[in-house]
């Protein structure tokens, strides 16, 4: 409880000072935690995998990565805000149950956009608010999920439901044509590659997660 609270006001520090690239107002629950990981669930844990994670906050949905996890996987954490990278770190060493993962984990405080690993990915797991971000961005940051995927691969990523069809209504001029063409990017993706959706009603606001798989 004391650390969950003192996540919650971590992550509200970070949002009133870095709204752009924060996006939410609490951390992740632990519905949305579980359905952004269903698909490394169900992994053959025989086979060992590689797991990206992108903007990890605080950590909810680490948390549950890291419980999936096994000695002969391999984690990333790519976060760009230094903060959020500092609080993973000690918690790596500090947590007896991240601890047993620290060996198999590394933090890339980097653009995502920036990270180029000598390898691809099995699972891509993001909470990036891509909402917030001008439309060339998110086509940017889109690209380079894709990129790090293995064919076959697949990304998990949330949104907060009715945002864009709601901003798309409400709103006029230059705000209105970035969620339309941050809308035509992301629909683009989901046409072609989506594997499945999931409803998360608790969670703060409500959420969409996006399953999609990188074509073999």
């Amino acid at each position: 409880m004391r650390r969950a609270l003192s996540d919650q006001i971590t992550f509200f520090r970070q949002f009133r000072k870095r709204f752009e690239t924060t996006g939410a107002i609490a951390p992740s629950s632990g519905f949305l935690a579980r359905s952004m990981t269903r698909f490394l669930a169900a992994r053959d844990m025989s086979i060992p995998v590689r797991v990206l994670e992108i903007g990890p906050g605080t950590g909810p949905v680490t948390d549950q990565i890291i419980r999936l996890l096994r000695p002969s996987d391999r984690f990333d954490l790519v976060e760009l805000n230094e903060s959020f990278a500092t609080l993973l770190q000690k918690r790596f060493a500090s947590h007896e149950t991240w601890r047993q993962a620290a060996d198999i984990s590394q933090i890339h405080q980097i653009p995502i956009q920036e990270f180029q690993p000598d390898h691809q990915y099995d699972f891509v797991i993001s909470g990036l608010p891509l909402n917030n971000f001008p439309a060339e961005v998110v086509k940017s940051i889109a690209d380079t999920y894709f990129a790090l995927l293995r064919p076959g691969g697949i990304l998990s990523y949330f949104e907060y439901m009715y945002v864009r069809p709601i901003r798309r209504r409400i709103t006029r001029g230059a705000e209105k044509e970035r969620i339309i063409l941050i809308d035509d990017i992301m629909n683009d993706h989901c046409s072609r590659c989506r594997i499945g959706r999931d409803n998360v009603w608790i969670n703060v606001p409500p959420a969409w997660v996006q399953h999609l798989q990188a074509k073999s």
